[in-house]
């Protein structure tokens, strides 16, 4: 006989906004040197749609950019950001605010500089 499988619930809506609060920061000091590779992590949530619409051909443009990152103290912050922050690495923005080619994209970017001074990233397009 076959176990049955176990499915966890999910918590309260307000027990997911306890979860997803920032807090203090971290309880150590990270402003030295050392921690500068947790300083530079930045995580982008980014929206961007562009394209000709109507008769006339006007052209619509919607961003919603979120830049978020840890500061001295060890805090996340989520911040408003714009296209123009976006790091050079990130992919499908091309053309956006310009003669308005089509541009949808949604994505979450991070980027970091290693311990050892090298720089990462990584795109998730949903």
């Amino acid at each position: 006989m076959q176990a049955e499988p176990h499915w966890s619930s999910l918590p309260e809506p307000d027990a997911m906004h306890l979860v997803q609060a920032v807090g203090a920061g971290a309880d150590i000091d990270i402003s030295g040197p050392i921690f500068a590779f947790i300083r530079s992590i930045n995580v982008f949530d980014v929206y961007l749609r562009q394209g000709l619409v109507g008769e006339g051909e006007d052209c619509r443009r919607t961003a919603r950019i979120r830049h978020g990152s840890y500061d001295a103290n060890g805090q996340y912050h989520w911040r408003d950001g714009s296209s123009a922050a976006l790091p050079s690495a990130f992919r499908g923005d091309e053309g956006f605010g310009t003669t308005c080619p089509g541009v949808a994209v949604r994505a979450v970017f991070v980027d970091w500089t290693d311990h050892n001074g090298g720089y990462g990233f990584e795109q998730v397009d949903y």
